[in-house]
């Protein structure tokens, strides 16, 4: 087997690696127009703003329950305080982060702080912003197009045969009869 000089060896990894850093280049323009598919994450409880306003102090833990739901987060070492975490992370927009704290003193609600949160339309209005090139079109029909259509003349017989059959008056047993 013939011996291949050093320098010769040298040169082809160095061609070799100029070739990886072409193919580098070009992947890198197919890899900025296709991108993988990111899945939206949602996570925690969305409150609303017209939630929060329907609290009052001394409210039961039932009662902020029913309100707000079940808690995202609850401590055994805080068990006077429940956390209501919200986060959405979707491709191409801002995550959200949003927090709710409330405070009990015993059973009844004390306090709340956190976040200033968005009212209900607000919060749907930031999901639909890829929905808004649709239109939708016009759905009316003048008297002009409606008499292009010709009128259904109905035929008495088939009327009839279309007409549902009045129930049976009288049904067969269920079981046979015993002798």
């Amino acid at each position: 087997m013939p011996r291949i000089p050093p320098s010769l060896t040298c040169l082809a990894i160095a061609a070799a690696l100029a070739g990886c850093s072409a193919i580098d280049r070009a992947s890198a323009g197919i890899v900025g127009v296709v991108t993988p598919y990111k899945i939206e994450v949602v996570q925690g409880n969305f409150v609303s703003r017209e939630q929060v306003q329907a609290l009052r102090p001394g409210m039961s833990r039932q009662q902020v329950r029913d309100i707000l739901g079940t808690p995202l987060v609850t401590s055994l070492f805080h068990s006077d305080r429940w956390d209501y975490v919200f986060t959405l992370k979707r491709q191409g927009v801002e995550e959200q982060k949003r927090r709710l704290t409330v405070f009990f003193k015993g059973e009844a609600l004390e306090r709340h702080e956190g976040d200033t949160m968005p009212t209900e339309a607000e919060f749907v209005a930031t999901l639909e912003n890829r929905r808004r090139e649709v239109k939708v079109p016009v759905l009316e029909a003048s008297e002009d197009k409606l008499r292009q259509f010709p009128a259904k003349t109905a035929d008495p017989a088939a009327a009839a045969a279309q007409q549902p059959r009045p129930p049976a008056a009288t049904y067969p047993p269920l079981e046979v009869p015993s002798r």
